[in-house]
């Protein structure tokens, strides 16, 4: 029986990661970006977005009580 094998590196505030030896992808924590044959590409293609940042939900519960407050 073979164990799973995960590669993983960070760029840019997103994951770029291989399992088994299958393809690169590029990953947020929700969303997967894009694949890639090599780790040069997805690495690369980390590189050219913008820099990512995991939204907090302290900031848009913020928004929804100052809206609330009006609209009264």
């Amino acid at each position: 029986m073979s164990v799973p094998m995960l590669t993983k590196m960070h760029m840019n505030g997103y994951d770029v990661l291989s399992v088994n030896n299958g393809p690169w992808r590029v990953c947020t924590k929700g969303d997967r970006l894009g694949a890639f044959g090599s780790r040069e590409e997805a690495l690369a293609y980390a590189a050219s977005l913008p820099a990512y940042r995991a939204r907090s939900g302290k900031a848009s519960r913020s928004h929804k009580s100052e809206s609330q407050k009006s609209d009264k």
